[in-house]
């Protein structure tokens, strides 16, 4: 909310009572007989919760027994600090989420990022800040805090000791929410704790996809004792806050549960609220009962607009002459229709438009000369209205920036949204504003930034880009030729750089015909069509390389024709043993005959594996190297032309982390491929521990095994002419050497493009493993590189969480579904695999997450390119170190200011 509020009820002398049309029952009126039912299940799907400051660990709090996690994958900015020792010692049982705080010093605007949401879902989102003089400088901050790019309140701290909270329920566009602290000059922002709550979108229909609700009060009237209602008996982790007071009004109660009338709107109010309720203190004497709210406005929203929800539920069973009925008056405005509460029901009543909110709000409920019982209330809630009109940048935009910002370690602003709000865009970039559609990035200046390494493929993913300037960099490697394709680039500035090869001939085109201002000087190993790409020497340097290179010139064409006489015999002498029957396509292994690999594998003794082809042996070659011979079985799917192809395809492909072809046998009905030996078997076999003498395999393995995986698809993908797709990625199909290297294998349903510039390729079956399998490939039979990018995905989640792509509880699910769910409650313990038994590091876990659940995004377009996984995946290596000492669970407690003083109460 934006204003501080004190809720008061009392007996006014008089109030005005006139037609009310400011007020809506918000459940359906009743007719006949009353239908009702239960409260939703409580379940802890969906939760997010952060103890902010603490870098490593969870624990489970004691009361609610909600999980909470460290900060750590939440934010990349910031520092953490303990809070003073001095507030500790009056309050030792205070909750061990105020035990540490993050502070944002040196940066404009902080922020964390809630992942893993439903576009287009309400939640609820909930921050505490307590200052407890963490930075010992006795600074009490001022500071603005933001939901996305829209501003949601000013905190503004008041005593050191003191908890401010702030809660805002809101429609989430996007998959994920930034929650942003900026400083605004009054000191520095800093955080305790934050966390998310889903929210069932038929609940608070004043909320949209442009207007939220900032809570200022939620009260449980008549409730006794310090603590609050929450989850489990409020399955939304709403805070009721308990309010008595035997001075002011008679508290009445029941334990008959309070159930919701039926209605197209649900209240799901707790039944435990309800069960309590104020009535005048003088019974029957007072005719009226008072809730006014003092408001303190501030410069967020200077003229709020107020919301406030009333509920209502008779408690008592009233004698046959009884009548309870009041009207309900808002700032002595017009009345509407009396109310009569219904037994053991629940109602609810709020404005239809907000309020003007100026310095008080108030609601008057007054007894009609009808009634013999003064007014009741069991409950409200009071919120002021914000806004959340303001949209972030283009989410195809976000990701690719994103992933330049890891790619480069990029240390400026860049937190939040990269264009919006305007005040806060990224340094170096440039964006353009439509007046309808989300802002999009136009330009970007990282020029004298220390940037090292290739030029990264998410600038080419940056479609609205015009300006691109990368000048005075150490930028490495060849230039990308979808730069070319870049529909609105106008400007391209790679000076003074260390580039090497050739210039693409898209971008010299696009230079010369003027549509392209392109700068490419001072990289000296690069060049274009027309100047060569050896360096300029000196006259005196070229005569010395004349006197040398000569005679070794002279030397080197003679031992050029010794060898080329003997490549002759030799040919003469291969072509007299090849049988006439031999197939025409050209192969430069070794072929085999059906006895040689009858000899090599002595007569196919030990089987290494089985898969769609047929059966792999072990076996040996006469000079002792260790090989896998894959030998096609009668009942194999694969024909003769796709094993022609596969073992085609194998001598023209070069990797390291591909599995070498050492020969092949065409012998009659016998088809086989003879590979390099790969000692540990499949990765499909080290995660699922079939072997139960194997250690199981450490996070830095993990990391450096799906590394490699993916460099050698990233091989097939872009260094191929023309590329490949390999159809069938997949943890039995990754092989491991001895070293643990990796090494993809199973190339016998790959499939080339036509040519370079396909988007696709259209097949006439789906062909791969089930569980793997790209949903537009099995939908539409629509294959291209984001297929394999899925089934890497799949592959990355298998690494992570050690489960098979299909997991089977009480039904079958698949395990992106499975990730996706568990995730959502923000606690990573719960999919990573336990026997790496936590000896990994939590941020970079969770970096990997969010790769591998981009890699299986169902619209292929959000994800990224096999270039950009490897990217990302050789930057979570880097980072990699010793995991931190993990954190064990205390009794939390907590301390809130409100209008009656200090009191302890659980909280998160």
């Amino acid at each position: 909310s934006s204003m501080c509020a004190r809720s008061r009820m009392s007996q006014p002398s008089m109030a005005t009572q006139s037609s009310l049309t400011l007020l809506l029952s918000l459940t359906a009126a009743a007719v006949g007989v009353l239908q009702v039912h239960g409260q939703r299940a409580p379940s802890l799907e969906g939760f997010i919760t952060i103890d902010c400051g603490q870098e490593q660990g969870s624990y489970t709090d004691p009361i609610t027994k909600i999980p909470v996690s460290s900060d750590a994958g939440f934010t990349d900015a910031g520092y953490n600090y303990n809070i003073s020792a001095e507030y500790m010692k009056p309050q030792p049982q205070l909750a061990k989420t105020y035990h540490t705080v993050r502070g944002f010093p040196d940066t404009a605007r902080g922020c964390y990022t809630l992942p893993s949401l439903v576009p287009g879902s309400k939640y609820l989102i909930r921050a505490f800040f307590r200052y407890s003089n963490y930075d010992g400088l006795n600074k009490l901050p001022i500071f603005d805090l933001y939901l996305g790019v829209n501003l949601w309140r000013t905190v503004n701290i008041t005593r050191a000791e003191w908890t401010v909270l702030a809660e805002v329920m809101a429609v989430i566009p996007d998959e994920s929410v930034q929650v942003c602290l900026v400083n605004i000059g009054s000191g520095t922002p800093f955080i305790s704790s934050l966390s998310l709550r889903p929210l069932e979108n038929t609940l608070y229909q004043q909320v949209n996809a442009t207007q939220g609700l900032g809570l200022v009060d939620r009260r449980n009237m008549g409730g006794a004792g310090t603590y609050p209602i929450r989850y489990p008996d409020d399955p939304y982790d709403r805070t009721w806050m308990p309010q008595s007071n035997p001075n002011l009004w008679l508290d009445i109660s029941t334990k008959e549960k309070v159930q919701e009338s039926v209605g197209n709107l649900r209240l799901h109010v707790p039944s435990a609220v309800m069960q309590t309720a104020v009535t005048a203190l003088n019974g029957s004497k007072s005719k009226t009962v008072e809730v006014s709210w003092e408001t303190e406005l501030d410069h967020v929203h200077p003229t709020p607009g107020c919301i406030a929800i009333l509920y209502t539920s008779e408690l008592q069973i009233l004698a046959g002459n009884d009548v309870r009925q009041f009207n309900i008056i808002v700032d002595d405005g017009p009345t509407d229709l009396p109310h009569m509460p219904e037994y053991l029901v629940t109602h609810g009543f709020a404005n239809v438009e907000p309020h003007k909110c100026l310095s008080r709000y108030n609601f008057s409920m007054t007894a009609t000369a009808n009634s013999t019982l003064p007014p009741i209330i069991n409950a409200f809630e009071y919120f002021s209205v914000i806004s959340t009109a303001n949209v972030g940048t283009d989410i195809q935009d976000v990701f690719a920036i994103d992933g330049i910002k890891t790619k480069y370690r990029v240390k400026r602003n860049w937190m939040g949204d990269p264009c919006a709000p305007k005040t806060f865009k990224w340094d170096g970039l440039t964006c353009s504003y439509a007046i309808s559609g989300r802002p999009r990035i136009t330009s970007i200046n990282m020029s004298s930034n220390g940037l090292s390494g290739d030029i990264s493929s998410h600038f080419s993913d940056l479609k609205d880009i015009q300006s691109l300037d990368l000048s005075y960099n150490k930028l490495t490697g060849s230039i990308p030729n979808v730069l070319a394709q870049l529909p609105s680039l106008v400007f391209l500035d790679l000076t003074g750089n260390q580039l090497n090869g050739s210039i693409p001939s898209g971008l010299l085109k696009r230079s010369q015909d003027g549509t392209l201002t392109l700068r490419y000087n001072k990289n000296p190993n690069l060049c274009n069509r027309n100047s060569s790409c050896q360096h300029t020497k000196t006259k005196k340097n070229y005569k010395h390389a004349v006197y040398i290179v000569v005679p070794i010139v002279a030397v080197a064409v003679i031992g050029a024709l010794v060898v080329l006489l003997i490549l002759i015999v030799r040919k003469k002498k291969g072509a007299t043993r090849r049988s006439k029957g031999q197939d025409h396509q050209h192969l430069d292994n070794h072929r085999f005959t059906y006895k040689e690999l009858q000899t090599i594998t002595d007569n196919f003794k030990i089987v290494l594996g089985q898969g769609g082809f047929g059966t792999v042996y072990d076996g040996f070659l006469q000079d002792g190297t260790q090989v896998a011979v894959k030998l096609r079985s009668q009942s194999s799917n694969q024909d003769v032309r796709e094993f022609l192809t596969e073992a085609q395809t194998l001598t023209k492909i070069h990797h390291k982390n591909l599995v070498s072809l050492v020969g092949y046998c065409k012998d009659g009905m016998y088809l086989a491929l003879v590979y390099e030996h790969m000692s540990e078997g499949n990765l499909e076999d080290k995660l699922r521990g079939r072997d139960h003498n194997d250690v199981p395999l450490t996070w830095r393995q993990r990391l450096c095994i799906a590394l490699q995986s993916a460099q050698g698809l990233e091989y097939l993908h872009k260094s191929c002419s023309p590329p490949f797709v390999h159809r069938d990625v997949k943890t039995s199909n990754i092989l491991l050497n001895k070293n643990l290297e990796a090494k993809v294998a199973d190339f016998g349903l790959m499939k080339a493009f036509n040519h370079e510039d396909d988007t696709h390729i259209s097949t006439a079956r789906v062909i791969g493993t089930r569980g793997y399998l790209a949903p537009e490939y099995a939908r539409a039979l629509q294959l291209n590189e984001k297929s394999d990018v899925y089934s890497f995905g799949v592959v990355l989640l298998e690494v992570i969480t050690g489960q098979p792509t299909i997991l089977q509880s009480t039904e079958a699910i698949h395990i992106v579904q499975w990730a996706r769910l568990h995730l959502s409650g923000g606690n990573i313990e719960e999919v990573v695999d336990a026997r790496m038994q936590g000896d990994y590091n939590v941020n970079n876990m969770w970096k990997v997450v969010d790769l591998a659940l981009k890699c299986t995004e169902h619209d292929p377009v959000q994800r990224p390119t096999m270039t950009n996984v490897a990217s990302q995946l050789q930057y979570c290596l880097e980072l990699e170190g010793e995991n931190n000492t993990r954190h064990n669970a205390n009794t939390t407690f907590y301390t809130m200011k409100d209008s009656s003083g200090i009191r302890d109460l659980p909280m998160m």
